[in-house]
């Protein structure tokens, strides 16, 4: 993978509207994580490297990511299951990095994600986990959901859980474009956990 695109900003070279951006991410329920790349001091990156080239949308785009990340209806496990979905649909290598650790954390099992990395439906899911998978699965393949996956879905997790699921699909496709045309970076000496 070729070298990031935008170079990152300092921060004393941030313009004032950058640093309302960087500030809202720095303080924002993000910070609180321990693995959060961002909490360390200096330029932000991840898909935030990006963002800050447009402050007025990329503060929406960051605050929307916040609310789906930390108030979703979903459990977090689930949540960060969809998300892995998108980055293995999409081939964003540093959302799977990111994303896959955090869904093991919650909860997935490290096989199951191991199947989605290597495009295959996991075996042995529970129900909660199959409807997500092969909602958001569909969702993205062929743009649309069945009648079956829709009803499984909302008998699993309601009319919230449907839009819920859907926000996290589509705004982790965002991310991941992102990140896949800036070319972020994974850390130095992480392989491409993706082929």
């Amino acid at each position: 993978m070729a070298g990031r695109r935008l170079p990152l900003i300092p921060v004393d070279k941030l313009s004032t509207e950058q640093r309302k951006v960087y500030d809202s991410i720095r303080g924002g329920p993000r910070a609180k994580l321990a693995n959060f790349s961002g909490a360390a001091p200096g330029p932000l990156g991840g898909p935030f490297n990006m963002m800050l080239r447009s402050p007025g949308i990329g503060n929406i785009v960051q605050s929307l990511g916040g609310e789906i990340r930390f108030n979703s209806s979903l459990p977090a496990k689930l949540n960060e299951f969809a998300i892995i979905v998108t980055a293995r649909y999409w081939t964003s290598q540093y959302e799977w990095h990111a994303h896959c650790r955090l869904a093991i954390e919650a909860g997935l099992d490290p096989a199951k994600a191991k199947d989605v990395a290597e495009n295959r439906r996991p075996a042995n899911m529970d129900a909660a986990e199959a409807a997500v998978y092969d909602f958001s699965h569909e969702l993205h393949t062929k743009k649309s959901v069945s009648d079956e996956n829709y009803q499984r879905v909302l008998d699993q997790f309601g009319e919230r859980g449907v839009f819920d699921l859907v926000a996290v699909n589509g705004y982790y496709s965002l991310v991941s474009m992102i990140l896949n045309v800036d070319r972020a970076q994974l850390p130095e000496g992480v392989p491409l956990p993706l082929k």
